[in-house]
């Protein structure tokens, strides 16, 4: 079997397909993908906030292939794509997604920055877990998610030119699966229904040897 059928499920089911709206600020979430930083600057053009947040340090998926903290690379890749440099936050401490909220909530609040609606901005396969941890660690917040507008032959694309191998990509969006369950139970993310065809779809390619970012 193409391993694409089944990563095709998890991405569907992993995608919250969420419209933007405006907000206060967008909030780019760390990564390896500066497709994410890219999107936050299209939408900083189209008017959606008056300033974009990136908040990120170096975490299990950038720690091996870059130095510099994932939250400077994206600010980089926003200016480049003509957002002014007054109009970027950093956070660069957090290490993992828990961390990504608590900063940014902590950095927003200590500047007073109106922070009362929040676009963030993650991979597509993100979406639904990002929402479910804010669930946990920011529960107030009236938070849109959205991502890089890619089909999945273009992530892998784009995962290869930043230094991933195509095992690695699709190892990521395996891996962010499967915390969505454990997470839950450890209390760290909002329960989410997991449909079983998601399920066979993730045994499938653990079972195929995308198995590289499972958590233990």
């Amino acid at each position: 079997m193409d391993f694409l059928e089944p990563l095709q499920v998890l991405w569907d089911y992993l995608g919250m397909h969420q419209p933007p709206r405006k907000a206060d600020c967008i909030v780019g979430f760390g990564n390896f993908n500066c497709d994410i930083a890219r999107r936050a600057a299209e939408l900083y053009h189209q008017g959606y906030a008056p300033r974009i947040l990136f908040t990120g340090g170096l975490g299990r998926n950038t720690t091996k292939l870059f130095t510099q903290p994932e939250a400077l690379r994206f600010a980089q890749a926003a200016m480049e794509c003509g957002v002014p440099e007054k109009a970027i936050l950093l956070e660069d401490k957090s290490r993992n997604t828990r961390e990504n909220i608590e900063f940014t909530r902590a950095l927003l609040e200590s500047r007073n920055i109106p922070h009362h609606r929040v676009l963030g901005v993650h991979q597509p396969f993100m979406e639904r877990r990002i929402c479910a941890a804010l669930g946990v660690y920011w529960p107030e917040l009236d938070f849109t998610v959205t991502s890089p507008q890619v089909t999945i032959p273009q992530y892998l694309a784009s995962a290869k030119r930043q230094g991933m191998t195509e095992n690695a990509a699709v190892s990521v969006i395996v891996g962010d699966f499967q915390r969505m369950d454990l997470y839950a139970r450890l209390g760290y993310q909002v329960p989410q229904q997991i449909p079983e065809e998601a399920w066979r779809a993730y045994r499938t390619l653990v079972e195929m040897g995308f198995d590289k970012q499972l958590a233990t």
